[in-house]
């Protein structure tokens, strides 16, 4: 008791305590680094000072259109200096930030629009057709539409629409930023890509948004003045967090409009890009680039890649290019990475496959996370034997708010004290998780659980193999059975008997796929194999 009585006067002040907020980096960061390169675009090259400037006159602009505190702000935006922009500049006039995936269809930004309650949406000329059919399809009251033409990539103002550089260009340099009043003001709103209904929105916090951005610092053993490229599309998880990061370290974002093997090795050649996050699809462009879109550099360039395993294969070529990679997991609902694989000097002696299927794992919990592991259906700790399965539960100032408007899927994903994460996977004796699948990506054929993740990993190590899905083929005999479908390299070619010889040699005989379709796979604009498609087509095979 000697303290809690001794406390008299020791609460909160203005003096020691002032809400956390990635707003504060940008601030000092404006000072600290002021004449220092802060974003990268082509002949588009701004340094904090200036950078500081446009989200100042970006903030004043946007409550000029009449934006309040509290109220959404929506973009259509690639990953272009405007996107980032928006990620400072739409919270310092106090409202929420609403990125939209611009691979979506116009029904679903439609649906997006209306349920978040955008005011103002800033498009891309290259999506307006996009939005301005969304907005036709809109039921509520329709946002004001800002275009942001971007002519080096050949998308001139269409001059329809206010231009985004004609509204900073007329704003106040002076605008005085609204900061929060506490950090568990909401940030961002985060739309779920709604694969098996209408799409929820995830809310972030300004905590939740500074502490993942100041943990993955840590976990990538960042030093001051990265250079960092925006290959995790802006609007997936606020790109990880990572634009949020950068003032803190007086880092320089380069931007990333077409992500290609060729704009990555360029970026990093050209701009020393020292940083990139991305899927596996990314490290396999990487791998098999043909040798006329790769460029030579001298340093090593770290990687977080997540999203779905890589194939150890993949990352077994990758690092001998230049490329250290880090595995690391998590989901919107968690503002991007929630795991790491962190390393332990008792692997460096593991070369090749071995070394590739330790950095597979997803590993532990980052450092602003109070608790993620693995338990069964009754919220028991499953056995870390590296075999019994589980679900991956989270607890920590990293998990979003809830979904908005949604207090019934707030409650489910919370239950029991933990966010569910809907991931299926296995506890190694040392603690590191390892994803086997997704729980509607688990094949259960003839009562016997087949990973997708297992059998698509073997199939990658395949030397004809680009990309591998496997998903369930209902069977009348057993229930469910693995169908494959496998992208091949170009210039080679492999049969379907081949292939399934191939895992055969592998995997035991329940786990082989009993079919295999060659196609290109359908993806996501974040580089996800879309396998809600490819089990459609497996159930008309």
């Amino acid at each position: 008791m000697g303290w809690m009585a001794d406390e008299t006067g020791l609460g909160k002040a203005a003096a020691n305590y002032v809400p956390l907020t990635p707003l504060s980096a940008l601030g000092r960061a404006a000072h600290v680094y002021a004449n220092e390169l802060a974003v990268a675009y082509g002949n588009h090259r701004k340094t904090y000072a200036e950078y500081y400037d446009r989200v100042t006159r970006l903030a004043s602009a946007l409550a000029g259109l009449g934006v309040k505190p509290g109220d959404v702000v929506a973009t259509l935006l690639p990953n272009i200096p405007a996107q980032a922009e928006a990620h400072f500049g739409v919270p310092a006039c106090g409202a929420v930030l609403n990125t939209i995936n611009i691979r979506l269809d116009a029904g679903t930004v439609a649906y997006i629009l209306d349920h978040g309650g955008a005011k103002v949406l800033l498009a891309d000329t290259q999506f307006i057709d996009l939005a301005e059919a969304a907005i036709a399809q809109m039921e509520g009251h329709p946002p004001i539409l800002i275009e942001v033409p971007d002519p080096q990539a050949g998308y001139p103002a269409t001059g329809r629409h206010t231009a985004y550089d004609t509204l900073l260009g007329n704003a106040d340099h002076n605008f005085a930023w609204i900061m929060p009043q506490d950090e568990w003001e909401s940030i961002a709103l985060n739309y779920t890509s709604g694969t098996t209904g209408r799409p929820k929105g995830v809310v972030y916090h300004h905590r939740g948004a500074y502490l993942n951005a100041m943990g993955q610092i840590l976990s990538w053993r960042m030093v001051l003045r990265p250079t960092y490229l925006t290959i995790v599309p802006l609007f997936h998880c606020n790109g990880w967090c990572h634009t949020w990061m950068m003032p803190m370290l007086g880092g320089t974002l380069v931007c990333c409009r077409d992500v290609t093997a060729a704009a990555i090795f360029d970026a990093i050649a050209d701009e020393g890009v020292t940083h990139f996050g991305g899927a596996p699809i990314i490290l396999n462009a990487l791998v098999n680039a043909p040798e006329a879109e790769r460029r030579a550099f001298e340093h090593r360039v770290e990687v977080f890649t997540a999203g779905a395993p890589p194939a150890p294969a993949t990352l077994a070529k990758i690092e001998p290019m230049g490329f250290h990679v880090t595995q690391v997991y998590g989901l919107t609902e968690t503002y991007g990475p929630a795991t790491e694989c962190t390393w332990g000097a008792h692997w460096d002696h593991l070369q090749g496959v071995e070394r590739a299927a330790i950095k597979a794992r997803q590993g532990v919990a980052m450092p602003i996370f109070e608790h993620i592991t693995v338990m069964d259906a009754q919220m028991s700790q499953i056995p870390m034997d590296g075999e019994t399965q589980g679900e991956i539960m989270m607890r920590g100032n990293g998990v979003m708010k809830g979904y908005y408007k949604n207090p019934q899927a707030t409650a489910e994903a919370f239950s029991d004290g933990y966010f569910h994460s809907g991931d299926i996977a296995v506890q190694h004796p040392d603690g590191y998780i390892q994803i086997t699948d997704r729980a509607k990506d688990v094949i259960i054929s003839g009562g016997e659980n087949v990973s997708s993740v297992e059998v698509e990993g073997v199939l990658m190590a395949h030397p004809y193999v680009n990309l591998a899905a496997v998903v369930a083929k209902p069977d009348a005999q057993w229930g469910e059975v693995p169908c494959a479908f496998v992208e091949l390299k170009p210039g080679v070619a492999v049969d379907e008997a081949a292939l399934i010889a191939f895992v055969r040699q592998v995997l035991s005989g329940f786990k082989t796929p009993k079919t295999v379709v060659f196609q290109e796979l359908p993806k996501t604009s974040t580089g996800k194999i879309q396998k809600f498609e490819l089990r459609e087509r497996a159930k008309l095979l």
